[in-house]
């Protein structure tokens, strides 16, 4: 009734996100309620590893940019930037902040880097970031059975193996610039 004069400025949902997330980790309770309540947390956490993971590719380019802009003007390469740990996340029909904690947040953002540099193939990627939510999701949130993610990579792969042209040329020649 009164919801004109509840604070919603990013800074308190942002605070909402973490105080929800840690309540909802730290509870031992087994009813429905609480098993629900990890369930909606989970499908919040896997969104935002997979933003984060896209986020840490993007600001890898950006990085690399600024490192190749300092090398040349002789200044210090400046540091890559942080995880973020609060993302805003579609839940509905709504936009909604979801945290992570700075572990997980920070794993997630080197790795998608790591695959945007070709440090690491779109196979390990998938693999490193569902050992990483498995340990999220079974372990922190107690779920029964892990959620999938990088489901955007693993499309990708499995609809480039198969839409592969075989009379397209091999790809040997690096591409002009």
């Amino acid at each position: 009734m009164f919801s004109i004069f509840q604070d919603k400025s990013p800074e308190s949902e942002k605070k909402q996100a973490a105080e929800l997330f840690e309540k909802i980790a730290a509870s031992k309770s087994d009813t429905r309620d609480a098993r629900s309540a990890r369930a909606r947390l989970a499908l919040l956490c896997r969104a935002q590893l997979d933003k984060t993971f896209v986020a840490g590719a993007e600001m890898a380019d950006d990085h690399d940019l600024l490192v190749r802009a300092a090398k040349l003007e002789g200044a210090e390469a400046p540091e890559l930037p942080e995880a973020p740990l609060y993302q805003q996340i579609l839940a509905g029909e709504r936009l909604v902040y979801s945290f992570l904690p700075e572990e997980y947040a920070e794993v997630a953002f080197t790795l998608g880097a790591r695959y945007q540099r070709a440090e690491i193939t779109a196979e390990q990627a998938i693999d490193a970031m569902q050992g990483l939510a498995n340990q999220l999701f079974l372990y922190d949130l107690r779920l029964d059975e892990p959620l999938q993610i990088m489901k955007f990579l693993r499309d990708e792969l499995a609809g480039g193996a198969s839409e592969e042209d075989p009379s397209s040329p091999d790809d040997a020649a690096p591409p002009s610039s």
